[in-house]
Parts: structure tokens; sequence; C-alpha cells
């Protein structure tokens, strides 16, 4: 697996970067429908068009430590 995962959703690009999260899994507590840990215990993408764009960006807002990343079409960092 890449150590940066990408998901593009709802004008946004979502992007987890694998060496920096911890799994601490605020993202979960957040967007569970879209967010999950995975048998490393690390954060990926389970269905993120089942969630808004405000709880995405909500969710990557919640990251302790920055591993989730949002842009907006034009490239943009919307958050954190």
């Amino acid at each position: 697996m890449s150590a940066t995962e990408q998901y593009a959703v709802s004008g946004l690009l979502l992007r987890i970067d694998r060496t920096l999260c911890v799994g601490f899994g605020d993202c979960i507590a957040e967007a569970p429908e879209a967010f999950a840990l995975d048998d490393e215990g690390i954060a990926v993408f389970t269905d993120p068009e089942a969630v808004g764009r405000a709880r995405l960006i909500q969710a990557a807002e919640a990251c302790p430590v920055d591993a989730i990343i949002v842009l907006d079409g034009a490239g943009r960092q919307v958050a954190p």
C-alpha cells in the first residue's frame, strides 16, 4: 500500500498520509461512514461519498496529527 491514500468526492480531494496516522480514530468518531482503521491501525477510506463535505472537513480537522488533508477543486488546502 502507498504512503498516501487519496479519494475524490464532492469537489474535494482527500488525502490520508499513512506515515503520519497513528490510529487515534478521531476521524472515525466524526465520520464513521467514511473512515475505518485497517489491520495496521491506520486510517483508510470506506465510503466518503456517504458523508457530506462539511463532515469530511470536520473529520480532517479532528485528526490530532494532521494525517488527513482536504484540498478543494483548485488544489487549495481546505483542512486542516
